[in-house]
């Protein structure tokens, strides 16, 4: 079990990274590592005070209990792959990516059988890059996803709840990785492709002076990383297809009760969609 005197290794410093070096030294964990290739973003946090002590080696790791690694999936895979020979042996290794199928399946396929891995997935992320934007606060109104499977122990799964109540998370959910993978393309993926197509259906650069809060909430999420998401997009490209699909046909029907000026029919979805949207509010 995981407790406020274990070394604990945080790889990759940047927003979410950085919210969990912030969250968990408040929590009063006193020996946490961060490694991140950027010095500067180890200083960062160091001055901040989230981190014992860290740097670009990774074999500062060696004595961490828990490590989470907060890189782009891609770049997970290879780091475990070139460094899983710095963690402890009986460790356990977790990660913050917004996918888990393909990277569950990646990382078991050559993971050293003495480190356990366990996904999660903290629903915080943010539209800004680099550690001077983390902050532990928005944990708090977060949810945070567990993502285990038959080869992990109830031992690991009980540590991380424990770390993501001491994080201050809102809620706490525990789903396969099918559950997350299709969840997460209707409630994120989606929606970051509609924010992005709705940006690019016309140059609207000119009508930023005319805008009200609408707008701008929809599109909040259109300021991407360009580099991240993609990536996202197509290791889960089964069920994204299948959402943008279902959207488009919704969209379809919009326009067809817009041409025969169907006011009942839009009125109908107009209601619908309000009744729906009502259950996320009760959650807020």
């Amino acid at each position: 079990m995981i407790t406020k005197q274990s070394e604990i290794g945080i790889v990759g410093l940047g927003v979410l990274g950085g919210s969990y070096a912030q969250a968990l030294s408040e929590a009063g964990y006193d020996h946490i590592i961060g490694i991140d290739v950027d010095e500067s973003s180890v200083q960062w946090a160091k001055e901040k005070k989230w981190i014992a002590f860290g740097g670009s080696d990774p074999s500062l790791l060696e004595n961490c209990d828990l490590v989470v690694s907060c890189l782009y999936p891609g770049v997970f895979v290879e780091w475990v792959k070139e460094h899983q020979n710095v963690l402890k042996s009986g460790s356990l290794l977790s990660d913050v990516t917004g996918v888990k199928r393909v990277i569950i399946e990646r990382i078991n396929g050559q993971l050293r059988q003495d480190v356990e891995f366990l996904a999660c997935h903290p629903m915080a992320g943010r539209e800004f890059r680099g550690i001077q934007y983390a902050d532990a606060g928005r944990f708090q109104a977060a949810n945070f996803i567990i993502v285990p499977t038959e080869a992990n122990r109830r031992e690991s799964i009980e540590t991380m709840k424990a770390l993501a109540e001491d994080m201050k998370f809102r809620t706490i959910s525990i789903l396969s990785a099918s559950e997350h993978d299709r969840m997460i393309s209707f409630l994120s993926q989606l929606t970051h492709v509609i924010a992005v197509c709705l940006m690019n259906t016309n140059d609207n650069t000119s009508l930023a002076r005319y805008t009200g809060d609408s707008f701008r909430d929809l599109t909040r999420i259109a300021r991407i990383n360009e580099t991240m998401w993609p990536e996202l997009f197509i290791l889960n490209k089964d069920y994204l297809k299948e959402d943008i699909s279902a959207f488009i046909h919704e969209l379809e029907e919009f326009c067809d009760m817009l041409e025969a000026e169907d006011t009942e029919g839009m009125r109908q979805k107009m209601i619908q969609s309000t009744r729906r949207r009502a259950y996320f509010d009760k959650e807020i």
